[in-house]
C-alpha cells in the first residue's frame, strides 16, 4: 500500500515517525530486568537490511527466526513484530504469534500466516495493523529512509489468554506481569535509497 506514496511526499515526511520509546518491549506494563534470549536469524543480521523476499517488493514471506535458551518456568511463547519509523502515531504491528510452546526454538520461513483458531499445538496467529491475520510485509514510503523493523519475543511464566485474534494491546496486557526473558532483533528496509543486505546469525539480546 505505501509503496504508492510519491517519493516527495515520503520525503516531507521523514522526520514523522512513531519512536522506538514506543515498541512493546520498552512498555513499562512489560516489566523489566528480565533475562535476555538470544533471538537471530538465518537471513538477515542485527540491524542489516532484510532480503526483498520478504516485503512487499517480493513475496512478502514472514522470515525465518532462531532463538537460544529460555529462562526457567517458561510455559508459552510470544512475539510480537513493529516497525518504530513508521509514519503514524504509534509503531506499526507488523506480525504477533502467541502461545508458542516453550520447548520451540524457531520459526520457520514463511510460518506467520493466517490460521483461523490457531493451530494444534497450542500457537495462535494475532492480528497487524492492518486487521489481518499473518505476516504485514514491510512497505516503507519511497524516500521516508531507513525502517527498523523489531522482532521481539517475550518468555512467558503463564500462557497469556488475550483473546481470539488479539491486537497489539491485547497481547501486551495479557502478558503484563508474566514476562521472564525477552529476546530482540532488528532488521531494516527502505526505499529510494541504497541499501546492502547484511550478513546473517547475528543475535542481539534484550535491551
Amino acid at each position: 500500500m505505501l509503496e504508492n506514496v510519491p517519493h516527495w511526499l515520503g520525503h516531507a515526511l521523514h522526520g514523522l515517525r512513531a519512536g522506538a520509546d514506543k515498541l512493546c518491549i520498552a512498555q513499562a506494563e512489560i516489566g523489566t530486568g528480565f533475562e535476555a534470549i538470544g533471538l537471530s536469524s538465518p537471513a538477515f543480521g542485527d540491524g542489516a537490511r532484510l532480503p526483498p523476499r520478504f516485503t512487499a517488493d517480493g513475496e512478502g514471506v514472514s522470515p525465518p527466526l532462531l532463538w537460544g535458551d529460555v529462562p526457567d518456568g517458561t510455559e508459552s511463547l510470544a512475539l510480537i513484530v513493529q516497525d518504530p519509523d513508521a509514519p503514524s502515531p504509534q509503531p506499526l504491528v507488523h506480525a504477533i504469534v502467541w502461545n508458542i510452546p516453550p520447548d520451540e526454538r524457531r520459526l520457520a520461513e514463511g510460518a506467520i500466516r493466517a490460521d483461523g483458531d490457531g493451530q494444534r499445538d497450542g500457537r495462535d496467529v494475532g492480528r497487524n495493523s492492518y486487521f489481518g491475520e499473518g505476516w504485514l510485509p514491510p512497505d516503507p514510503p519511497t524516500g521516508h529512509g531507513e525502517h527498523r523493523y523489531a522482532f521481539q519475543l517475550f518468555a512467558l511464566a503463564a500462557a497469556p489468554d488475550p483473546g481470539d485474534t488479539p491486537g497489539r494491546g491485547a497481547l501486551a496486557r495479557a502478558m503484563a506481569g508474566r514476562v521472564l526473558g525477552a529476546g530482540f532483533l532488528v532488521g531494516t528496509y527502505s526505499r529510494g535509497e541504497p541499501g546492502m543486505v547484511g550478513p546473517a546469525g547475528a543475535v542481539r539480546p534484550a535491551y
